[in-house]
C-alpha cells in the first residue's frame, strides 16, 4: 500500500471529507460510490454524473469518489459539475488516477479533498477554442481565472497557483510551495509537486487506498458505469460521426424522396436521423422538441412535393428541419458548421444519383410521358397542303362546314364564315393541319 504523508502542504487535512474518528483509526462503515471521470467534459458526462450522484444518494453512500482521468473539455459543463460537486450533501473526493487537466482541475478543485495517484497531474487550464488554439480574450480569460481562483479558496488552497494554471501572462514565484512560473508558462502539477503546494491532500496508489485513509470502509464500494446507451451515446456525439450521420441522414432522404422505388436510401437515411437524435437526446443535448421539429420539417418538404404552396411549406419545412438538427446539438456553431458540411457533400451525392436515375424521378409523374402511335392504332391527321388553291364544287351547303368535291375527292371543309350553298364552285384558300378553308369561285 503506498501512502505518503502530507509533507509541506499549505492547507490541513480536510475535515469535511475525511471520516470522523478516522485520524484514530475508526472506520464509518456504509455504501462508498466511485464514479469514473474518464472522458472529455461536456453534456453527455454531465448527464452521466448526475445520475451517477443520484443513485449515491438513493442507496444512501457515505461518500463519492470522483476516479478522474480526463483532458479536460467544455467550461460551461465543468462549471456546471462543480456546483453539483459542491452542492452534494454527500462527502465528495476527488482521486486523480491520470490527468486532471484543464476544466478537469477545476472538477478537483471543487471535492472537499483532492489524492492523486503517483505520476498524475492536476492543472494546464489554460483556455483553448475548438482548434486547440489559445484564447486571447482578456474577458474570458478573466472570467475562467476567477472561477478556478474561487474553487481553489474554497478549500484553502492557494489561489495564485490556480490563476498560474490558467493565465499565462501571469507570473508566479512560491517557493515554500515549490512552485515558480514565468511568463509564457502554465502550471501543470505533478502528484508530487502538488502535495507540496497543497493542490493534494495525499498520494494514493489506488482508490480504495485512497478511502481507507478518508477513514471509510472499503467493503461496500459501488462503481457507477457507463449504460451501454451512453456508451453509444458518447461515440455517436463524436464531431466526426455526426457529420456523417448528418450526410447519410441527408442524401438518403432526399434521395428517397426525388428519385422514389429504392426504399433503401429512405430507410438507411431515416436510421442515420434516429441515431443522430438518440446520441444527443441520451447525452442530454436533445429533447423531445427537436425530434418534433425534424419530422415536422420532414412532413412539409414531401408536402411541397404534391401541394402546390408556392414555395411556402418548402421554405418552413427547410427551417424547421434545420433548426431540430440544431437544438438537438450541443453548440449552435458546431451544429451549423457539422450540417454545412454533411449538406454539402450530400447535394453532390443527390445530384449524381438524380442525373443517373432521371427516368425513375419524381419529377416524371408531372410530366406528359404518352405518345399516341400507330402500333396503339393511332393515325396522325395529315396536312393536305397539296389542296392550297385548287378547285371544286360543294357537294353539300356550307353552313359554314360542309362537304366539297376537291380533285375527285370527297372532303370534310369549312368557309370563312360565310354560307355556300350546295353544287357552288369553291377554292381552297387555307390548310390548317385537317382543316380546309374554302370561299366561292370567283367566274
Amino acid at each position: 500500500m503506498l501512502l505518503l504523508p502530507v509533507a509541506g502542504t499549505a492547507r490541513a487535512d480536510n475535515e469535511a471529507v475525511r471520516a470522523p474518528g478516522a485520524a484514530a483509526g475508526e472506520t464509518v462503515n456504509g455504501p462508498v460510490f466511485v464514479i469514473p471521470v474518464d472522458q472529455e467534459i461536456e453534456r453527455g458526462l454531465q448527464s452521466f454524473l448526475e445520475r451517477g450522484f443520484q443513485e449515491a444518494a438513493n442507496y444512501g453512500a457515505v461518500l463519492i469518489v470522483l476516479e478522474i482521468d480526463t483532458p479536460g473539455g467544455r467550461v460551461d459543463s465543468a462549471e456546471s459539475i462543480g456546483t453539483m460537486v459542491r452542492d452534494s450533501k454527500i462527502p465528495t473526493v476527488a482521486y486523480i488516477k491520470g490527468n486532471a487537466a484543464s476544466a478537469g482541475s477545476y472538477i478537483a478543485l471543487n471535492a472537499g479533498a483532492i489524492i492523486m495517484k503517483p505520476g498524475s497531474m492536476i492543472g494546464a487550464a489554460s483556455l483553448v477554442d475548438m482548434n486547440g488554439k489559445s484564447v486571447e480574450d482578456a474577458k474570458m480569460i478573466s472570467y475562467w481565472k476567477s472561477k478556478m481562483t474561487g474553487a481553489a479558496a474554497l478549500n484553502g488552497r492557494d489561489p495564485e497557483v490556480a490563476a498560474g494554471m490558467v493565465d499565462l501572462q501571469l507570473a508566479v514565484n512560491k517557493p515554500e510551495l515549490g512552485v515558480s512560473k514565468r511568463q509564457g508558462e502554465i502550471i501543470a502539477l505533478s502528484s508530487e509537486e502538488a502535495l507540496q503546494a497543497g493542490y493534494a491532500d495525499r498520494i494514493a496508489g489506488t482508490a480504495n487506498e485512497a478511502i481507507s485513509w478518508l477513514g471509510y470502509s472499503t467493503d461496500d464500494i459501488f462503481r457507477v458505469e457507463h449504460t451501454g446507451a451512453e456508451k453509444m451515446s458518447h461515440f455517436l456525439t463524436n464531431p466526426v460521426i455526426m457529420v456523417i450521420l448528418l450526410f447519410v441522414g441527408i442524401a438518403g432522404v432526399f434521395i428517397e424522396l426525388l428519385v422514389p422505388g429504392f426504399g433503401v436510401p429512405g430507410i438507411v437515411g431515416t436510421l442515420a436521423f434516429a441515431l443522430y437524435f438518440f446520441g444527443n437526446y441520451v447525452a442530454g443535448f436533445a429533447g423531445a422538441e427537436t425530434l418534433l421539429l425534424f419530422i415536422l420539417g420532414l412532413v412539409m418538404l414531401v408536402l411541397e412535393l404534391f401541394v402546390p404552396s408556392f414555395g411556402i411549406l418548402g421554405l418552413l419545412g427547410s427551417v424547421s428541419l434545420v433548426a431540430g438538427v440544431v437544438r438537438a446539438a450541443y453548440s449552435f456553431t458546431h451544429a451549423m458548421f457539422s450540417l454545412g458540411i454533411a449538406f454539402s457533400a450530400a447535394a453532390v451525392v443527390i445530384v449524381i444519383v438524380a442525373v443517373a436515375f432521371k427516368e425513375r424521378g419524381i419529377w416524371n409523374r408531372f410530366i406528359l410521358q404518352d405518345s399516341l402511335t400507330k402500333d396503339q392504332g393511332y393515325v396522325p391527321v395529315q396536312e393536305k397542303l397539296r389542296l392550297i388553291g385548287a378547285s371544286g364544287i360543294s357537294v353539300t351547303p356550307l353552313r359554314p362546314a360542309g362537304t366539297a368535291a376537291i380533285g375527285g375527292e370527297r372532303i370534310d371543309v369549312v368557309t370563312e364564315g360565310g354560307f355556300i350553298d350546295a353544287h357552288t364552285a369553291v377554292s381552297v384558300v387555307k390548310v390548317e393541319g385537317g382543316r380546309v378553308v374554302v370561299k366561292e369561285a370567283v367566274n
